[in-house]
């Protein structure tokens, strides 16, 4: 397990921060920003499985609401390193995902999930069947080609 005490500094243990899990049906739909790399990683697995996390990473973050992943790809994605956010879905069991608190980690809908890196095979192993790309953004700063049918960057393929 990684070092965690940041999280400390950040959010001190008695600021409140999480909140109830809802009553939920028994599949749950999380939403996750990714950049292209990621997003060409999770196309090599065929759209089962996210890809690791980086060294620098310690979290695995899912979102809990489209909103805010669209703001995270269309805000923050499209202004880094590839100049393009995407907003992925994917379904785990409820019953799964509830051992998770909800973070609240700004606004009201600002809600995620913080999962330690270490148990993002386990996550990975809950999915239900693929991982889906719901939306697209591109920043003036993108240099890739963007396949006019899909909208999507050309070799990314479903």
């Amino acid at each position: 397990m990684r070092d965690q005490s940041w999280l400390d500094t950040l959010f001190p243990k008695n600021a409140e921060r999480t909140l109830p899990w809802p009553d939920l049906p028994e599949v749950v739909t999380l939403y996750r920003p990714v950049g292209l790399r990621e997003l060409e990683l999770i196309q090599e697995t065929g759209y089962q499985a996210y890809p690791p996390r980086l060294p620098d990473q310690p979290i695995f973050y899912p979102v809990l609401n489209f909103e805010y992943a669209e703001e995270i790809a269309r805000d923050w994605n499209t202004r880094m390193n590839s100049h393009c956010g995407f907003v992925t879905a994917f379904d785990v069991p409820a019953a799964f995902i509830t051992r998770y608190q909800i973070q609240i980690v700004g606004d009201h809908y600002h809600q995620e999930l913080w999962i330690s890196a270490e148990e993002l095979a386990e996550v990975n192993a809950q999915i239900i069947g693929q991982i889906r790309v719901l939306s697209a953004y591109y920043g003036p700063g993108f240099e890739g080609e963007i396949d006019p049918e899909t909208g999507y960057p050309v070799g990314i393929r479903f």
